[in-house]
């Protein structure tokens, strides 16, 4: 096997070096012989000039030395002469090698004689790429027992391209009907590089005859990489990770204000004149790498600026004592109360009312030794000592230790249906005493506490319909009447709200929310359980210990065991979770820790009551009413119906095959003799009636009755309202009628 063409026009200046020390005058035919086969083999210009330079030397060399031999001098000056014929092929490498692409360029194996497919004016780095492209690609090949990849696949408009790195370009050609079968990882094995470094286009995009390759010779130089836990700068991992676009703050940069350690550092993340919005806090604890609880997040004055706080050993875990701070517990001139503490150190405040304007709302989630009792309790303790009036409506008995401070207390869950059942009455008899409200109210400030609420609105309850008509109502209509309602639940999901958004958007609205620790797979706010500024908080992510709890148990630390011992909190992150305001985003904070009971900071003082009205009076007979219809509607949208189901009344004018939906006492007219109730007037002055009676009271009514108030029968008066509701005179809300 003979010489390929790069390895003749590569070592023959060094057989010309040699040649002339031993041929003498002979050289110069050695020297016209490699032009002569370098012309041959289709060498470029600038080699054949610089081969032709070479032998011109070498002959000259190998001459002199011959003389200075044959005429008896000294050897070593012969020995001399041989240095220029060196340096110059020497010279002749360097030429060559300033511009051959790569070292995998030169595998043994091409033979003499192969077809190149280059054409005039290629350099001869470029000769060499095709001649590879030919000789193990294309073909034609005179190498025997060796596959082509794709006969007449030929390499066309090639180009070169040195920088940073070494490249070359070209397209793919084959002849009108046939497409290009050669794969990146045949172009790799045949120029010896890594496949990700070879590149074809996309055959959707091309003719299938002629696909553009790039082929990257050698690989450009490495970009520097921050590696995920090796020791660097916060704002490093922050451009890398969180500010990029794919991150969960794109755009943003990171100012540190306090640097203790690469888990210990505070500082505000920017946004250039743009908002940060709302942050999923997955996301960046997963940027950061990170667990969520490690991470807490403090909303600025500006919305391009957020506070980002990284934790080493959580800042809350040695939590903060009620007693220590009881004198915050009283609401003050904003209707707040002291909740917790923030993770910054700021105290957490709560609203329970809203001067001015009424009550406020809370939503609460928490699962089993979450701190959902613990809050609950220091919210009752709050509102006995802020004034404000509590019906408890607890459906697991003797689970709020704080029970007593309530006006009315319904312990079991047919009691606690009862306290929905007397709230909602006393919604009706404030609106019916407080047509226009103006504030402040004279009578207090009442406070509906629902604990383990999805007992009463999930589906399997047996007060699922009532409680959950009950409940919307109170949300919607409760607060300008100084009502508000505190839920609690021990999951986000919308089944422990009856599948009612109504519930918890009202709930979100009126107030806010505390987030504490669920089950697992049941703590998500996202998807279905999105809560507007609460995006991306798994609850279930927030640990039952403190990191290093579960060391000391597995050593057999039996120091927490003491009986004497009273539990720190640092035993347990109860109270851990997030509170969320209407308008901001949910900050991370810890309820307050009760070191002594709440009804002993209670002063002894009797529990602050309700004021004397109708549903008050009755409220034994009202607990025990139902409100609804067997089917769950026509919800009692009157006190004075209310009052009437209570006592029991009936009317003895009411025909028998008269149908009540909502099994109430409805008084009507005198009977006529066919069994229907006659109206005073004729039916075309029902509607100007009807709507004079809803211009004139503010609440709204059922059909039964605005029947009752007319003396007529509902059967005259709901076509007469469906006439108005299309003229949009009146306007229905399930079930209750009132003026538009």
């Amino acid at each position: 096997m003979g010489p390929t063409r790069a390895q003749f026009v590569q070592y023959a200046p060094a057989a010309l070096a040699v040649v002339p020390l031993v041929a003498g005058p002979w050289s110069a035919l050695a020297a016209a012989a490699a032009g002569a086969g370098a012309w041959a083999v289709g060498a470029s210009a600038p080699v054949l000039r610089s081969l032709i330079a070479c032998g011109l030397t070498a002959t000259g060399c190998g001459i002199a030395a011959n003389e200075v031999l044959a005429a008896g001098g000294n050897p070593l000056i012969a020995l001399g002469l041989a240095v220029p014929a060196g340096a110059a092929a020497l010279a002749h490498h360097r030429n060559l090698t300033g511009h051959t692409p790569a070292a995998a360029l030169t595998p043994a194996t091409i033979t003499q004689g192969a077809g190149t497919g280059t054409g005039t004016g290629l350099s001869s780095q470029e000769q060499v790429i095709a001649a590879f492209w030919a000789e193990f690609i294309s073909g034609p090949t005179q190498t025997e027992g060796r596959k082509l990849i794709q006969p007449g696949a030929h390499l066309e408009q090639l180009a070169l391209q040195i920088d940073s790195h070494v490249a070359f370009t070209g397209i793919i050609t084959l002849p009108p009907g046939q497409q290009v079968k050669v794969r990146e990882a045949d172009i790799a094995s045949v120029y010896k590089v890594p496949v990700s470094q070879v590149q074809l286009g996309d055959p959707k995009h091309y003719a299938p005859n002629a696909l553009p390759v790039t082929v990257q010779l050698t690989a450009p130089a490495a970009q520097p990489q921050i590696t995920a836990g090796a020791p660097t700068t916060p704002e490093e991992l922050w451009a890398s990770y969180v500010a990029v676009p794919e991150g969960a703050m794109p755009g943003t940069t990171l100012t540190v204000t306090r640097y203790d350690g690469p888990l210990d550092w505070e500082g505000i993340a920017t946004r250039d004149r743009r908002a940060i919005g709302t942050v999923n806090l997955q996301d960046l604890a997963g940027n950061l790498d990170l667990e969520t609880i490690q991470i807490a997040l403090a909303p600025g004055d500006k919305p391009s600026q957020m506070g980002i706080r990284v934790m080493r050993e959580h800042a809350l875990m040695h939590g903060t004592m009620l007693s220590s701070v009881l004198d915050e517990l009283s609401m003050d001139s904003r209707g707040y109360v002291r909740a917790g503490t923030y993770v910054d150190g700021r105290a957490a405040l709560l609203p329970l009312a809203q001067p001015g304007s009424g009550a406020r709302h809370l939503y609460l989630v928490g699962g089993s030794r979450s701190g959902k009792s613990g809050l609950l309790e220091q919210i009752l303790l709050s509102a006995h000592r802020s004034g404000i009036a509590v019906i408890l409506a607890s459906p697991q008995a003797g689970t709020i230790a704080g029970a007593s401070l309530s006006a009315y207390l319904g312990d079991g869950l047919d009691e606690a249906m009862g306290a929905l059942r007397l709230a909602y009455a006393m919604m009706l008899d404030r609106e019916a005493r407080y047509r226009s409200p103006a504030f402040p109210f004279t009578d207090p400030l009442v406070l509906v506490v629902i604990d383990e609420a999805h007992m009463l609105l999930s589906a399997s309850s047996p007060y699922h319909l009532e409680a959950k008509a009950i409940v919307e109502q109170l949300t919607r209509r409760s607060l300008k009447r100084g009502i508000g309602v505190v839920l609690a639940t021990q999951t986000p999901l919308a089944e422990d709200l009856g599948n009612s958004t109504v519930i918890r958007s009202q709930l979100l609205i009126g107030g806010g929310a505390v987030f504490l620790r669920c089950a697992k797979g049941q703590g998500s706010l996202v998807g279905a359980n999105a809560v507007e500024g609460a995006e991306g908080i798994d609850l279930s992510m927030i640990p039952s210990q403190w990191p290093g709890q579960y060391a000391k148990v597995s050593n057999r630390d039996m120091s927490g065991l003491a009986t004497e011992a009273a539990a720190a909190p640092e035993d347990g992150t109860f109270g851990l979770g997030y509170l969320l305001t209407p308008g901001s985003q949910a900050v991370q904070f810890r309820s307050l820790h009760l070191d002594v009971p709440p009804v002993s900071l209670a002063g002894g003082e009797p529990p602050v009551g309700i004021e004397d009205c109708d549903a008050w009076r009755e409220r034994d007979a009202v607990a025990q009413t139902r409100m609804v219809d067997k089917r769950g509607k026509n919800l009692v949208g009157s006190l004075a119906d209310l009052l009437a189901a209570a006592q029991g009344a009936s009317s003895s004018q009411e025909p028998a095959a008269h149908h009540n939906p909502a099994d109430l006492h409805v008084v009507t007219g005198p009977a006529r003799s066919g069994g229907a109730p006659a109206a005073p007037e004729g039916q075309e002055l029902i509607k100007p009636r009807i709507l004079e009676l809803l211009q004139e009271h503010s609440i709204p009514m059922t059909a039964e009755t605005i029947a009752r108030k007319l003396e007529t029968s509902a059967k005259n008066v709901k076509p007469r309202l469906s006439e108005l509701k299309k003229r949009g005179e009146v306007i229905n809300e399930n079930g209750l009628w009132r003026a538009a």
